[in-house]
């Protein structure tokens, strides 16, 4: 049995998959995956269905059910649009009559996708007032659902948040127009708002010593703002435009709500002790010195204002629990894991909470 990428043609004519936008339906067509076995093989044997919806799109299909009976399945016929084991049609074995073709789609990534497309064609654009009087066009689901890719949808930020979550969460965000030069975020002022970059491109400068660093540059679909605002700081950096574009803004209150709160996982004491016991990793965001000084056994240091260097290098399958002083850095520092589709965990209460955890 092989593997190969799938023509979005061959998606269309399957259900639900083929109600899915064009744009989705290109997406997934790089995300599913077109599997052919021989004669007389049972192409599951190796590799069953569970979490999988699975279609066969070319050959014949003999199938065994659970009371005995048996069906043949012929790939392009209409009862072949829909997945297999689907619709009280649960199989206990197949044996492929000819060569076959199939497409497997991962069930939460196909719901993920479903969720969104609907919930876009439900929201039609919306307008807002402006402080001039008039109006302009609020950020809507077909917007933000193209600016993120599938893959964040299934593991990053918003896979963590229910759907109905989700569609409130868009819901408030707000389109501004900006100029080249426009100063977004200034250094030292409080945090009021999270962005997301719809067109444009943005530098990121930090003074130190006296001098104005160039820290980043940031593009469309990047998003930024959040430190501030998970950590009840200030702003730490300056945002300046280095081009025209538009923003996504998000007020601080919804942030919070719909946004920080869902991705701040918090755990105890003992419950942070548990799950090391099983293998997960402490994460001590505080400076070099502070660490060194009354870091936790085991613990990797990895500062917050490196945290975002970690991004691809930590193990997504793994937990990590983060902790600082009290909360403050490390929820930032979890917020930023969490965002990316780590399973990220904040200390309530850090090393000043109820109890120190034992070294």
């Amino acid at each position: 049995m092989c593997a190969t990428p799938v023509r979005v043609e061959t998606l269309m004519a399957l259900e639900p998959v083929a109600s899915l936008s064009e744009a989705r339906l290109r997406e997934l067509a790089g995300l599913c995956h077109r599997e052919t076995a021989g004669k007389n093989s049972d192409p599951f044997r190796e590799r069953g269905i569970a979490g999988q919806t699975v279609y066969l799109v070319r050959g014949e299909l003999a199938l065994v059910h659970l009371d005995g009976s048996s069906t043949v399945l012929v790939g392009g016929s209409d009862d072949a649009r829909t997945p297999l084991g689907r619709h009280g049609a649960t199989f206990a074995s197949a044996r492929a009559i000819t060569d076959v073709e199939l497409v497997r789609i991962d069930d939460d990534l196909l719901d993920i996708m479903v969720t969104w497309d609907q919930l876009a064609a439900a929201d039609p654009p919306a307008r807002r007032e402006t402080k001039e009087g008039g109006q302009s066009p609020r950020a809507d689901w077909s917007l933000l659902s193209g600016m993120f890719s599938v893959s964040n949808l299934k593991y990053g930020a918003f896979s963590q948040l229910p759907a109905a979550h989700i569609d409130e969460l868009l819901r408030r965000f707000k389109r501004i127009e900006v100029k080249k030069g426009d100063s977004v975020i200034r250094e030292g002022d409080e945090g009021d708002f999270y962005y997301v970059i719809e067109t444009g491109r943005c530098k990121v400068e930090r003074t130190i010593g006296g001098v104005s660093m160039l820290l980043a540059e940031l593009k469309s679909g990047d998003a930024f703002g959040e430190e501030a605002l998970v950590s009840e700081a200030k702003r730490n950096a300056t945002i300046t435009m280095k081009s025209d574009g538009a923003l996504l803004q998000l007020a601080k209150g919804d942030f919070i709500e719909l946004l920080r709160e869902p991705l701040l996982h918090r755990v105890s004491v003992d419950e942070a002790r548990e799950k090391i016991a099983r293998g997960g990793q402490w994460v001590d965001v505080r400076y070099p010195s502070e660490y060194q000084y009354d870091g936790l056994a085991g613990a990797i240091n990895i500062p917050l204002s490196e945290i975002r260097n970690a991004f691809g290098l930590l193990d997504k399958g793994g937990e990590y629990v983060l902790y600082c002083q009290s909360e403050r850095r490390s929820a930032a520092a979890t917020f930023l894991l969490a965002q990316r589709g780590y399973r990220a965990f904040l200390l309530a209460g850090g090393l000043w909470g109820e109890a120190k955890p034992g070294k």
